[in-house]
């Protein structure tokens, strides 16, 4: 009898009953009590489990032999051309190298080295680069200045500014100490600026060697925990969606490297697991790969984005009322559950299943069943023990900054989907005052059904369970908390793509200009023809800003202090006249594009004076967003 559909090398265990954990007679029975819902969802489960018909096949994770996980790092962090059969000049790869932070390049040298000495070891014939030439040529640059141009990485009193007093996350010990996350209770908490614009990596760094003693003096002050909030930018925050697909790419080979320069920095291993392929179901609602759905739902609704089930059933439980109490805690009956399974997989395609049927909490039941049964975790299988490990990093800052950058890794379907999932349960905990479920009672009932892979796949002693249960309801709850934050691309990485982009374009230029030359073209006439557009009729310290789709199709502004790309999109839209009032709800947005940047959408308190400064040679776009 199985009560999981994913295994860790082929083993599975079974859900245990709650450990009968010796507590500490120091320890207050809030904690234990706040740790109920988590057992209790348990139970939950594996009554679910034992009433449904399992008749998927298990996902299989595999461990990867010696270096083939940094191999297959490599590969994802757009550097495989370094090694191996697609072996290039390395050349190609000195552009992105040179962006590249100390701890960064600290961690794709490390992993250059182990793949270089596991070719050797296997005698592969293809060329195996040395790594001393990989980098010979960042040692003297990475001296001289950051990826965004500011002096060296050693973040000084810049990072003292976002330090704040102290931020530590609560450690989660055994023997009865600190065994539950120690969420600040409902009452206010001190507010500070999360620090975006230096790599996490170097700020860990300059913690470690700056501030060991001021976290030895705050261990245990549970008052000092800060929360954490996004800092204001003047040249515009940018979200996850707002970057083209070329820039969006970069974006998450530097995540990538800069999570492992991390958790490198920290002391936690990374490993990214790799799910053996196997055959999944390539219809119907539940044990459904999301891609698989996800086809399936844009026949029927071009566009979506999210599985229509995962809608519905949100908008089931949404029209009972978010104020029913236990909402989400309480289950639905488990063979009333199956028949509803049954019968949404027969009915739902065909718009004849009845929904005034479905009870609130059965509706919730389906959602959590929906969530557990997907044949890859919503986590995504490569990244689920990065998530779960998150609980051993030693500051609350850290734990978010890493979750910040697995939750650009995650796959668009995984990412859309966890985002809908989480703005639903940040509204549940909205109406806790009726319906009693605070952000951590939601977030240990959530917490089983998204790491319900992991919590099944270990072994373990009764107190690692007990800790672990603690561990994966505290990064629930940081999930739920900072979905704003955590959704929220980090400056120093747009920097860093921004600086690939002007390497890129220089090189390109050098290039043309060399083939313009040997075709005997005239040099002059190129370079007058290479200058922007723009720039010909516009006088200094104005901007020409298109909108092809509005009436007024063109208008010059003059930049001054104080102009917004909300002003900007106003002066528009007061153009405009039936269709003004929609286009005002955000249908439209302003746009950077070219220049250092493909192409951004900017938020509405970009300070367009200092964005144009940043960017000098981007045209400025109204248009709407893509879906």
């Amino acid at each position: 009898r199985r009560y999981g559909q994913y295994t860790m090398n082929q083993e599975v265990t079974k859900v245990t009953e709650r450990p009968p954990f010796d507590r500490s007679g120091s320890q207050d029975s809030l904690d234990e009590l706040c740790m109920e819902a988590y057992w209790t969802e348990l139970e939950n489960i594996k009554k679910s489990h034992e009433n449904r018909q399992d008749d998927q096949e298990v996902v299989v994770v595999k461990e990867p032999d010696e270096g083939e996980l940094e191999e297959e790092w490599l590969k994802e962090a757009g550097l495989s051309n370094l090694f191996g059969e697609a072996a290039g000049d390395p050349q190609e790869s000195m552009v992105f190298l040179s962006t590249l932070t100390r701890t960064q390049a600290a961690a794709v040298q490390k992993r250059v080295e182990t793949v270089s000495q596991t070719l050797r070891k296997k005698n592969k014939q293809y060329q195996v680069p040395d790594v001393r030439d990989i980098f010979a040529q960042q040692t003297g640059s990475k001296e001289k200045e950051a990826p965004d141009g500011t002096e060296s990485q050693s973040v000084g009193t810049d990072e003292n500014k976002y330090r704040g007093k102290d931020d530590q996350a609560s450690h989660l010990g055994v023997g009865g100490k600190d065994l539950t996350p120690r969420v600040p209770k409902e009452a206010p908490a001190s507010e500070t600026d999360i620090n975006l614009e230096v790599s996490f990596a170097e700020q860990a760094v300059s913690q470690k060697e700056s501030s060991r003693e001021k976290i030895q003096r705050s261990k245990g002050d549970d008052a000092m925990l800060l929360t954490y909030r996004v800092p204001k930018d003047k040249t515009g925050t940018t979200r996850i969606g707002d970057l083209a697909p070329q820039d969006m790419k970069k974006v998450c080979h530097l995540a990538l490297i800069e999570l492992t320069a991390l958790y490198d920095v920290l002391g936690i291993e990374l490993k990214q697991q790799k799910a053996v392929k196997i055959k999944t179901k390539d219809s119907g609602l539940f044990c459904v790969p999301l891609t698989v759905l996800l086809e399936q739902d844009q026949k029927k609704v071009p566009g979506t984005r999210i599985p229509l089930i995962f809608q519905k059933l949100i908008s089931r439980i949404e029209e009972g009322g978010l104020e029913t109490e236990g909402l989400l805690r309480i289950p639905g009956a488990a063979i009333r559950i199956k028949n509803l399974c049954q019968e949404l997989e027969a009915k739902f395609y065909e718009g004849t299943f009845n929904w005034e049927s479905v009870k609130q909490h059965d509706a919730a039941s389906l959602l959590k069943l929906f969530i557990r049964e997907l044949p890859q975790p919503l986590l995504s299988v490569e990244y689920l023990k990065a998530f779960q490990a998150v609980q051993n990093l030693p500051t609350r800052k850290q734990q978010l900054q890493a979750l910040n950058l697995l939750v650009i890794l995650l796959p668009d379907a995984n990412r859309d989907t966890l985002k809908a999932l989480l703005e639903f349960l940040q509204r549940v905990v909205d109406n806790k005052e009726k319906n009693k479920m605070t952000v951590m009672n939601v977030a240990m009932v959530m917490a089983p059904n998204l790491f319900m892979y992991h919590t099944l796949g270990l072994k373990s002693g009764e107190q690692r369970e007990f800790v672990m249960a603690a561990g994966i309801a505290n990064i629930m709850h940081l999930l739920i908390k900072y979905q704003k934050l955590l959704w929220t691309i980090p400056k120093f990485i747009v920097n860093q793509v921004r600086k690939q982009n002007t390497e890129n374009h220089r090189k390109d230029k050098k290039a043309m200009k060399k083939l313009l030359k040997k075709m005997a073209y005239d040099r002059e006439k190129y370079e007058k023809q290479d200058k922007n557009a723009n720039d010909a009729d516009v006088p200094q310290g104005v901007i020409r800003v298109q909108a092809p789709h509005l009436s007024k199709v063109s208008m010059a502004i003059q930049l001054t202090e104080e102009l917004k790309a909300s002003d900007v999109l106003a002066r528009f839209l007061s153009q405009e006249s039936g269709v003004a009032q929609t286009l005002k709800n955000g249908e439209v947005f302003l746009y950077e594009i070219g220049g250092n940047i493909g192409e951004r959408c900017l938020d509405d308190d970009t300070y367009m004076k200092d964005l144009y400064q940043l960017n000098p040679s981007a045209e400025w776009v109204i248009k709407s967003k893509p879906s």
